[in-house]
This record gives C-alpha cells, sequence and structure tokens, in this order.
C-alpha cells in the first residue's frame, strides 16, 4: 500500500491496520508507564501508537493520530 490517509486508515479494518503499521510505519520511539509499553510508529503523515501489556508482551490497543498529547510524550529528535 503506497501513501495512505488518516482518514483511509481509520477506514481499514484492525488486522488491516496493524497489517500497515508494521509493514510500511517507521518505529520512531517507545517507553513503559506502569504495566504497560507504547511503541510509536510513522505511517506517511500521522503516527500510530501500539499499546502492549508488559506481563503478557500481547498487543492491547492501538490510536491513530496527526498531533496532540499522544504525540507530546515522546521525546523525537
Amino acid at each position: 500500500m503506497s501513501k495512505i490517509s488518516l482518514y483511509d486508515f481509520k477506514l481499514l479494518s484492525d488486522h488491516e491496520q496493524y497489517d500497515v503499521v508494521f509493514a510500511e510505519g517507521r518505529f520512531i520511539d517507545a517507553l513503559i508507564e506502569e504495566n504497560t509499553r507504547y511503541a510509536l510508529y510513522a505511517v506517511d503523515l500521522f503516527f500510530v501508537e501500539i499499546e502492549y501489556d508488559v506481563a503478557s508482551n500481547k498487543i492491547v490497543g492501538k490510536t491513530s493520530f496527526v498531533t496532540g498529547e499522544k504525540l507530546d510524550r515522546y521525546t523525537l529528535y
């Protein structure tokens, strides 16, 4: 898949969204808060944060966005 907008990304199924993130996303940074690890990926002109449960090392959620508090949590260089 080439160049996808945030709107089109949100129209995809969960499975397709994960495929896009892991196949085409560029890993940016990660952070851990309590028992949750967050991994930030850049996909074209937006970001996707993947949320993992540390104990089970399983994905428990994802959020896609362009700017805002979620992005501000990461130190981008």
